[in-house]
């Protein structure tokens, strides 16, 4: 229907008014480019797999000039969506960034889980994983340290995982958006209360939760924005391309989303965000307690001022529950995303990470 009433207009352009022409020419790209134009590419800074385990793997990306720092860095991820957010396109990658000025850098992907994964906790992601993709790291780096890089819901599990292995050699922590404090986690707290939402139930009938629903409960956050705004925007500035590329990258990756293993999400969901048992160190992964006083790296937080997914007073209180001599706290003018794509994190929280990095590794 759509494409025939294109051919329509098209054979009768000539004939229109200039202002008519103008507009469905504007039309006729934005057209183009939601339903013909193939996908960006992603993801393309050098890399090779030194790693697997299950669907997991574990990325290097190679200093792309001298290796001026001793300190590898392992990012850790999300268990939702593709990590490629951190490596989006060149000029627009932290990962590009951190290699190009000398540093070693790692990524541990957790791959796509299927079914037959629904089982697999925190547990098994936090001490049968982290822990020897560390092991490979020192050893592939030939380092002694090594610095944690963890993003979201992968700053948590970083945290965990710290506070759990005070004994390893954990020169440095860098969180991005990270939750801790569950107390106040905004329009989540109301709809996550768990006298309305049986996570219990939901795992135990859907074993995988769908990555649709994450994303929906995501976009309710802001369900007029989140719907309809990349569209507003991408007909405001279709005549822009280095905009529409953009544009085309990020919803590739909103649209990229994966399951969320049903275990991990019971806890994620019940201990929590009902429970809130992290910031109070009443959280145990396979029977060992999580204390966070226990983490003695040196700690940089930074939280998203715009962030609606993880606002800032959910990061903050880690600073105070660390024993680490060397911490900062920062918040950014960014959200969620924009944290670690765009011009605001080109231009100001990449150097200020790796500024930070290079003077608490060398």
């Amino acid at each position: 229907m759509v494409y025939s009433i294109t051919n329509q207009l098209d054979s009768l352009l000539d004939t229109l008014p200039d202002d008519i022409k103008v507009n469905y020419r504007r039309y006729k790209r934005v057209m183009d480019v939601i339903t013909k134009e193939a996908d960006p590419l992603v993801g393309q800074t050098p890399k090779e797999v030194i790693w697997t385990k299950n669907i997991a793997k574990l990325y290097r990306y190679q200093p792309q000039s001298k290796k001026t720092n001793r300190v590898p860095i392992l990012m850790i991820y999300a268990l939702i969506n593709k990590p490629y957010i951190l490596d989006l396109t060149p000029g627009n990658s932290l990962i590009e960034y951190l290699t190009n000025l000398g540093h070693d850098v790692y990524l541990l992907d957790w791959g796509t889980p299927g079914y037959e994964d629904r089982h697999l906790k925190f547990d098994h992601y936090i001490l049968d994983y982290i822990p020897k993709a560390v092991k490979k790291v020192l050893k592939t780096s030939e380092a002694s340290e090594i610095s944690l890089l963890g993003y979201c819901m992968g700053g948590t599990m970083t945290t965990i995982f710290a506070a759990l292995h005070p004994q390893l050699p954990i020169r440095n922590i860098v969180l991005l958006t990270t939750p801790i404090d569950f107390s106040d986690a905004g329009l989540y707290t109301k709809w996550l209360d768990e006298r309305y939402y049986n996570v219990d139930k939901l795992v135990d009938t859907l074993g995988l939760i769908p990555a649709e629903m994450i994303d929906f409960g995501n976009k309710l956050l802001n369900p007029i924005g989140s719907y309809y705004g990349p569209y507003v925007s991408l007909v405001d500035r279709v005549d822009n391309e280095k905009f529409v590329t953009n544009w085309k990258l990020m919803q590739k990756w909103l649209a990229d989303g994966i399951p969320f293993t049903g275990e991990a999400y019971r806890q994620w969901i019940g201990e929590l965000y009902q429970q809130n048992k992290l910031i109070n160190d009443d959280l145990y992964i396979r029977g060992q307690r999580v204390e966070l006083r226990k983490i003695t790296a040196n700690l940089l937080n930074i939280a998203g001022k715009k962030d609606v997914i993880v606002n800032p007073k959910q990061a903050e209180p880690l600073n105070a529950k660390v024993s680490s001599e060397h911490k900062a706290f920062h918040i950014v003018d960014t959200g969620h995303v924009s944290v670690v794509t765009g011009s605001k994190a080109i231009n100001d929280i990449h150097p200020m990470i790796e500024k930070w990095l290079t003077q608490n590794s060398n």
